[in-house]
């Protein structure tokens, strides 16, 4: 067998109407990420497992869902390709909350077929919120995919150019003005480099309220970092972003009809969702609510405590 063909395949079965590109779009940070796209209809994505690297590719075929494994970790990657495509995703009792805003009722009707996946790794997901902390989205994109290529090292399977994310003890035991070039200021990268001499015991972490315990322990990473890696990581459908710039005001927006926000708005407000906060944020985002501009454009990313 060659690298080209995939070492094990699955079939899953989504529920009717899921979306496969929407549910899996959270996994990649731009059309050109370096370690995970959607091509030609198919979602591509590497990592790292126990068992060395690997690449899952996702693809519809009729009402079914092929997933194949490729390189080392295939058969691991294939045993949590169902919560990586998002179909682990549990919206019991979502319908009944959402009944309480005809906004988010209508939303989730119109996106029933989004699903939030589950990774079940903290450390990629972490690399690329601390680059995220307090820039603009270009400027983090092109310190994550600058730090990639870096490390660079080519993941398995066929779609190629195609890169593993960086292992932890790599990015720990490289000093600070090694990122420098790409664009990240001595705080980030030692956030960075403190993470990932933890990463081991970051991926320990028995659900998501003890990751954002262990995460939040860690010097440089506050509740929006947490909120950011756990709704990947374990799919956690009530982790809000809290101190981002712009979500408190979307949803004083979309769900009061106020321009602006701050958190403790945004939580009240969200409130009544409890148990699914966080996916009544994703729901507006992919509805591509904003409330209004005014003044200067302001930094996608300003906020205390990161």
């Amino acid at each position: 067998m060659t690298d080209t063909e995939p070492a094990a395949t699955r079939v899953l079965r989504p529920p009717v109407g899921y979306r496969l590109a929407a549910s899996v779009r959270a996994l990649t940070f731009s059309p050109y990420d370096p370690c995970a796209r959607v091509a030609a209809g198919t979602f591509w994505w590497a990592t790292r497992t126990p068992d060395g690297p690997a690449t899952l590719a996702l693809r519809a075929a009729g009402g079914e869902l092929l997933a194949e494994g490729y390189g080392p970790g295939a058969e691991h990657v294939l045993a949590r390709a169902d919560a990586i495509a998002g179909l682990r995703d549990d919206l019991t009792g979502f319908a009944e909350l959402a009944a309480a805003h005809p906004l988010v009722a209508r939303l989730a009707r119109e996106h029933r077929g989004l699903r939030m996946p589950a990774t079940g790794q903290i450390f990629p997901r972490l690399l690329r919120a601390v680059f995220e902390q307090k820039v603009t989205g270009k400027e983090a994109y092109r310190a994550y995919a600058a730090t990639v290529r870096h490390f660079r090292e080519p993941a398995p399977g066929p779609l190629q150019p195609l890169l593993l994310p960086p292992e932890a003890a790599a990015v720990a035991a490289t000093p600070y003005w090694v990122f420098h070039p790409f664009g990240v200021e001595q705080r980030r990268a030692d956030t960075l480099r403190r993470a990932a001499a933890l990463a081991d015991r970051l991926e320990r972490s028995a659900d998501a309220t003890d990751a954002t315990r262990r995460l939040t322990a860690i010097a440089g990473i506050g509740p929006w970092t947490a909120a950011e890696v756990v709704r990947i990581a374990y799919g956690d459908p009530d982790a809000v972003s809290v101190g981002d710039f712009h979500i408190p005001n979307t949803v004083a927006w979309a769900l009061a009809a106020e321009p602006r926000g701050d958190d403790a708005r945004m939580l009240a407000l969200l409130e009544p969702f409890r148990g699914h906060r966080g996916r009544v944020c994703l729901l507006l985002e992919a509805a591509g609510i904003r409330a209004p501009k005014y003044g200067p454009r302001a930094p996608i990313r300003s906020f205390a405590g990161y």
